[in-house]
């Protein structure tokens, strides 16, 4: 059997393992440790494990990812999220579905603390579902809404996908994580003008809560939550500046978030244990599942796997637009069954050539990649985030129930799909404004 055969087989065989529920990191870096024996010998194949991880684990620009966990977890216990919502709240209560828009930007608000779309989805729903069912809104739009808001975790930095994305592709993380801003911006914008719409068409859907508000209020919960957008500013803006690194740039925010947390007599040890230790455990399960990637990117370059798709997708002359469309397929069939960050970290050694063939912006394609895990965390019958928000409302709300909430949100996302694919200055303008402007 020639290299090449072994290479196409080895990922045949995480597929088949995929399929019968083994777990992605055993998955991969299982097949890829045989794959070396057969293409290599088994001096090769453990000498390569042996030294990567220790190689992965010390990569300065992958240190950031426990920074951006940590930051999050402080944030989040120390009730900094909360006061957002209860903020948004008295903000946006006048417009058709108020709450819903509230948990929308609230689910920003949080997700340029934390990174992390898991982390905003069970934060913000154990918040904002409660409170419109207490108010009698459509189930499936309470749950809808918080499930597809969530994703905004993997766009708006400091996101964790574009982090690992970076490090696997050689790209700036720091342009990575700008680059996302704009697309993400967008994103909750078009749910905005979704939830307002139906909810001005069918007011059903969301009753209007009649809260007396005054501005002394608007001010009052203003001075609350002032801490958050200035340390979201802080954590992006130094980025932007070049001023920090993203790793500094995460180590600042868990410093700033944490003092925030003192000064307002949020934290104290417990919390700060608890935080360290949400954001060790995360920050290992990701490390596994990457350190696997990176054990399947190096036993497809020996089997000459990258090679060989470049020179057929060379052969079939196929245009940039034409490839990313085709990536966008196979993620949104593969979002339907696998966890998102394993699905990037399982095509991109895959993908990687084909787009170097073409000479393709990979910052771009990073917002397009990344975009397209998010939707995955959406679609049945996977739908990571669907199932958070199940594990958050119990036996409150059927899960067919949420899936039918976030199906409009399926739609927005196929409209900002075609804005990103064919307008790729959405995602590059903010990115070349940093190094050239």
């Amino acid at each position: 059997m020639d290299s090449l055969t072994i290479g196409f087989s080895g990922i045949g065989a995480i597929l088949v393992l995929l399929a019968a529920r083994v777990p992605i990191a055993f998955a991969l870096g299982s097949v890829s440790l045989v794959g070396i024996i057969l293409v290599r010998n088994e001096r090769a194949a453990f000498a390569m494990v042996g030294s990567l991880p220790h190689e992965f684990s010390s990569s300065w620009e992958l240190s950031a990812i426990p920074m951006f966990l940590l930051m999050g977890a402080i944030a989040y216990k120390t009730g900094l999220t909360s006061s957002l919502y209860a903020a948004a709240r008295v903000w946006l209560n006048g417009l058709p579905g108020g709450l819903a828009v509230a948990t929308n930007f609230t689910a920003a608000g949080f997700a340029a603390a934390s990174g992390s779309s898991v982390a905003t989805s069970a934060a913000v729903g154990r918040l904002a579902i409660p409170e419109m069912l207490r108010y009698g809104y459509d189930k499936s739009l309470a749950t809808g809404t918080v499930a597809a808001s969530g994703t905004l975790g993997a766009l708006i930095p400091p996101s964790i996908a574009f982090v690992i994305y970076g490090f696997f592709t050689e790209q700036s993380v720091g342009r990575l994580l700008i680059a996302g801003l704009i697309p993400g911006l967008i994103t909750a914008g078009a749910y905005t003008i979704m939830i307002v719409g139906r909810c001005a068409i069918w007011p059903k859907l969301a009753p209007r809560v009649t809260i007396e508000v005054t501005w002394a209020d608007r001010i009052r919960v203003l001075k609350e939550i002032w801490p958050l957008p200035l340390l979201i500013l802080g954590v992006v803006g130094s980025i932007y500046a070049g001023v920090a690194t993203p790793t500094e740039a995460g180590a600042l925010g868990a410093l700033f978030a944490l003092v925030i947390g003192v000064a307002q007599g949020r934290a104290d040890w417990d919390v700060l244990k608890s935080s360290v230790m949400d954001a060790l455990r995360t920050t290992s399960s990701l490390f596994f599942l990457a350190i696997g990637a990176v054990l399947l990117t190096r036993f497809l370059a020996m089997a000459g796997v990258p090679s060989y798709i470049a020179s057929i997708v060379a052969s079939y002359n196929l245009g940039e637009v034409q490839l990313v469309i085709a990536l966008a397929i196979i993620y949104l069939i593969l979002g339907m069954f696998l966890d998102p960050i394993g699905i990037m970290l399982l095509t991109l050694p895959v993908f990687l050539p084909a787009f170097d063939a073409l000479d393709v912006n990979l910052i771009w394609i990073g917002v397009i990649v990344v975009k397209m895990i998010e939707i995955g965390l959406l679609t049945p019958p996977v739908g990571l985030n669907v199932y958070i928000v199940k594990n958050v409302v119990g036996d409150t709300v059927p899960l067919s129930t949420i899936f039918k909430g976030v199906g409009w949100f399926l739609v927005c996302e196929f409209f900002i799909m075609w804005a990103l694919i064919y307008n790729q200055n959405l995602s590059l303008w903010l990115p070349s404004l940093m190094m050239d402007g």
